[in-house]
């Protein structure tokens, strides 16, 4: 697998000099003994209140050190890639931030993170310092285990105790809400792949329809295997997980966690797929869906619930420095607006009327180009993003569901219809093309009935307004010459031109206008305009019913 990086050996501190680069002027530093002890931690610090320390292996960012600010962790001190800082780093974090009021050590409950952090704390209170120690262990993935792992849940815990500690409350009240939340908080992940380390061979053991539930924040392999499935079916096995592990009654925050790889279209699907379950109904505060603590690159997410309380409710949603922390919301319902009504619009849509003829060619049309849908997709993948043959299907069976609605019985009227449908329901450059091909020629057919020179003047104003022309391999390639003999009344030739101008796209090399324009001469060659063989086929399917 592909990553950016320069050296293994350097990816770390390189990385967190990028975030010291890239953070506001006076909000973080580092310490001078990096990059052997890579502790980061805030430029403003003055001792005076209780210093929050955590930290851990790098790979989990923003987690750790993109948590260190006003608010929440005075420092992070971190270790290579999935490797426990050593006893010295954390000790000389403490040594940097402690003063009179002590410092709190939040750990996941990693063996390495144990040992390093604790050898550190007994270290650090021998010398003198006031330091406490909270452990999280919120994974739930594998029942009865005694020692859970520590996972996003963590971040619970960073945001409650920097709360605490910035009202200047003393260390053993800090420690107590530390621990007592770290108590109440339950995490379960879901991952369609494994992690892939820069610089390490990688081979993901999940099958191409398989995901894994519960694995660990380090790649660890889950508690199970699943068949790969629609998000709600995943979100439902992961409630029916977790849903057990909450107290009866009262409300929780939710954490929904990026892993690292889930694009954000996906994140939102699987929020909404989250608070549409019975788990939602539990949820008062939302916290993401962001990635928080990652796994690299790992395609995956995670679900972590806090039981809430005034206190924690405050602490939740006071404003923090970190910009990694995303803002708690809580829980509401979608507000939906009224859209704009007009003559022509949603509520004024022309009488229905029936022609029978003018229904079977529509009928017709449409479920041609819908059973095209995966062939033009399949072109349209060579030549542009592979959504042609999804974008045609979907506006013609938007046409199709709205047939008995439609003015069949006038044809300027039914062209007009059309462009409606078309540009609503189609989207993306096409949608708008195809309405304006029609909404011209409705106006051009409603001026004079000849329905061949009004399609005309709808190419004229969609070329105007596109601004492709023949040669520039689109959909204009065969609409131009089809529509040019239709003017002569014979749909069989209008037919033979549309798929004679559809096949002279293979041959052109350049595209001049559409996604096809940024592709090379090279992925072109031989391959049809996905849209001009869209047009040769519904032309062909005119012409057989002529």
């Amino acid at each position: 697998m592909k990553h950016f990086f320069n050296r293994r050996e350097s990816i770390v501190t390189e990385a967190l000099d990028g975030l010291l680069l890239t953070s506001s002027k006076g909000c973080l530093a580092r310490l001078d003994s990096f990059p052997d002890i890579k502790v980061i931690l805030r430029a403003d610090w003055d001792k005076s209140k209780v210093a929050i320390i955590s930290g851990g292996g790098a790979g989990h960012e923003p987690s750790h050190a993109g948590f260190v600010g006003k608010g929440m962790l005075t420092a992070a001190v971190s270790g290579e890639i999935f490797a426990s800082p050593s006893v010295d780093a954390v000790l000389t974090a403490i040594r940097a931030v402690a003063g009179e009021k002590g410092a709190l050590l939040i750990v996941k409950n990693y063996t390495g993170d144990r040992l390093n952090f604790g050898l550190a704390a007994e270290k650090a209170r021998a010398e003198g310092f006031d330091v406490e120690m909270v452990i999280v262990a919120d994974d739930i993935a594998i029942p009865g285990i005694n020692q859970p792992r520590g996972v996003a849940g963590t971040l619970f815990v960073h945001k409650i105790a920097g709360y605490h500690a910035e009202r200047g409350e003393d260390l053993k009240t800090v420690a107590s809400h530390a621990a007592a939340a770290a108590g109440d908080i339950v995490s379960l992940g879901m991952s369609l792949s494994t992690c892939s380390v820069p610089g390490q061979a990688h081979e993901d053991r999940l099958g191409e329809d398989e995901g894994e539930l519960g694995l660990g924040i380090h790649g660890e392999p889950g508690v199970e295997r699943i068949t790969l499935q629609p998000v709600a079916d995943i979100v439902a096995t992961m409630v029916a997980r977790l849903t057990p592990t909450l107290l009866e009654g009262g409300n929780h925050a939710l954490l929904i966690n990026n892993l690292g790889a889930v694009p954000p279209l996906e994140m939102t699907v699987i929020a909404n797929a989250v608070l549409s379950s019975p788990l939602g109904r539990r949820v008062r505060l939302i916290i993401g869906p962001a990635p928080m603590m990652t796994a690299l690159n790992m395609n995956g997410f995670s679900l972590s619930l806090i039981r809430l309380d005034a206190v924690r409710e405050a602490a939740l949603t006071a404003a923090v420095e970190p910009h990694a922390w995303m803002p708690a919301v809580e829980r509401h319902e979608i507000e939906v607006i009224a859209a704009p009504r007009t003559s022509a619009g949603l509520n004024g849509a022309p009488v229905a009327g029936d022609n029978l003829r003018n229904r079977r060619l529509i009928t017709a049309l449409c479920e041609h180009l819908i059973s095209q849908e995966s062939e033009l997709n399949r072109l349209d993948g060579r030549v542009g993003d592979g959504d042609t043959g999804s974008t045609v299907a979907t506006g013609a069976r938007s046409v199709l569901a709205r047939l008995d609605t439609l003015p069949l019985d006038r044809p300027a009227a039914t062209l007009a219809s059309l462009g409606d449908i078309l540009g609503t329901s189609m989207g993306g450059s096409s949608g708008v093309l195809l309405s304006i091909f029609f909404t011209a020629a409705a106006k051009a057919m409603a001026d004079k009935a000849d329905i061949s020179a009004a399609l005309l003047a709808g190419l004229d104003r969609m070329t105007f307004y596109g601004g492709a022309e023949v040669g520039d391999r689109t959909m204009v390639d065969a609409l131009s010459p089809a529509l040019q003999a239709l003017a002569s009344g014979d749909v069989v030739a209008a037919a033979m031109a549309a798929a004679a101008g559809a096949e002279s796209t293979k041959t052109m090399m350049k595209a001049r206008a559409g996604r096809a324009s940024y592709v090379g001469e090279r992925d072109l060659a031989g391959v049809a305009d996905p849209g001009a063989v869209a047009v040769a086929g519904a032309f062909g399917v005119a012409a057989s019913l002529a």
